[in-house]
């Protein structure tokens, strides 16, 4: 059987207490106790149950990271930012998939509850402010990639309406005077911050946005290849598209060369994320940049120096985008 810290202490002859302390490397064991307990230890090759010790202590030096899925590279890019960190702060980081189901999201919360990781970050929920705000009163949570309206919360982001903007500037100084608009219709604020800015943009340039050249449902990759087909049809067509993600975008693109265009001199289409595929699309794709990496790197110190103090810092952090102009819009 497998030895047990009540053997230890038995066979060295001290107290359990004793044991303890040197695994916790306690000072306040006398230097011969340690060297006795420390031999019976390797004698009897006891492991000690650090997991029992962490709940107890109340901490595990581990952050769990909930994303609606795992098959974004978005999501996985941002992963990376924070492992780096989080190795160097003596952290782990582990990675669960909530399918964007709630029921999911919830039973992968129960980690944080029974306190097997000491926080977690959600990059995008179904919980609602109230919710949350009520969580982050016992427990050290984070939002990334999406925020909550009305949660007080820590929150690291992208401004997505100025994101929004931006492109749609972008789009208009290449002499675009008739654009599209590929959307969700989703509960994710940053699908309607990044629309909000889009509108915006073409309304300071006098450029109207009519309902036949905006196409809005799930994020869905094939709702980008249903837009374009839609928007192609038209008596006029657009000469440019903003779609609020790359995989919209990518099959938008995909539709219009189907039907005979050329991308980046017929029509021009911008999308939203700089996932990894983005460079190897032909053509390749226009976007705005989320910088994946340093977002990952400020939740995961924010949330350690929260998990670390008494004053929470639940402040809303956002990290500057980037236009990235390539061949599917003519540069």
């Amino acid at each position: 059987m497998r030895a047990t810290i009540k053997d230890v202490a038995r066979e060295a002859g001290v107290s359990v207490a004793t044991v303890s302390r040197v695994l916790n490397g306690s000072p306040n064991v006398s230097e011969a106790s340690a060297k006795l307990v420390n031999e019976t230890i390797e004698r009897l090759g006891y492991s000690p149950n650090f997991l029992g010790r962490n709940l107890r202590k109340r901490a595990t030096n581990v952050i769990l990271v909930i994303m609606p899925n795992a098959e974004h590279s978005l999501y996985m890019q941002i992963c990376v930012g924070m492992q780096n960190y989080a190795q160097k702060a003596g952290y782990d980081i582990i990675t669960a998939s909530s399918n964007a189901t709630t029921a999911v999201e919830t039973r992968h919360m129960n980690m944080l509850f029974n306190r097997t990781v000491d926080g977690v970050v959600l990059m995008g929920t179904s919980y609602d402010a109230r919710s949350l705000n009520d969580l982050a009163k016992n427990y050290d949570i984070a939002l990334c990639c999406e925020g909550v309206t009305g949660a007080d919360v820590l929150t690291v982001t992208v401004d997505d309406e100025q994101a929004g903007y931006d492109a749609g500037i972008a789009l208009i100084k290449e002499g675009h005077k008739r654009l599209a608009f590929i959307g969700a219709e989703s509960t994710a604020l940053s699908a309607s911050r990044r629309e909000n800015g889009f509108r915006r943009a073409l309304a300071d340039n006098g450029i109207d946005l009519p309902p036949e050249l905006v196409y809005k449902n799930t994020y869905d990759q094939d709702n980008g290849a249903v837009a374009m087909e839609r928007f192609l049809g038209l008596p006029e067509p657009p000469t440019a598209v903003f779609a609020v993600s790359d995989t919209l975008a990518m099959c938008a693109i995909r539709k219009a060369v189907e039907m005979g265009l050329a991308v980046g001199k017929d029509i021009s289409v911008m999308g939203f994320d700089n996932i990894s595929m983005c460079e190897l699309t032909n053509p390749s794709l226009s976007t705005v940049e989320q910088p994946c990496y340093k977002m990952g790197e400020l939740v995961c110190r924010k949330l350690i120096d929260n998990i670390s103090s008494d004053q929470k810092d639940n402040s809303y952090y956002t990290v500057a985008h980037r236009i990235i102009l390539r061949e599917s819009t003519g540069d």
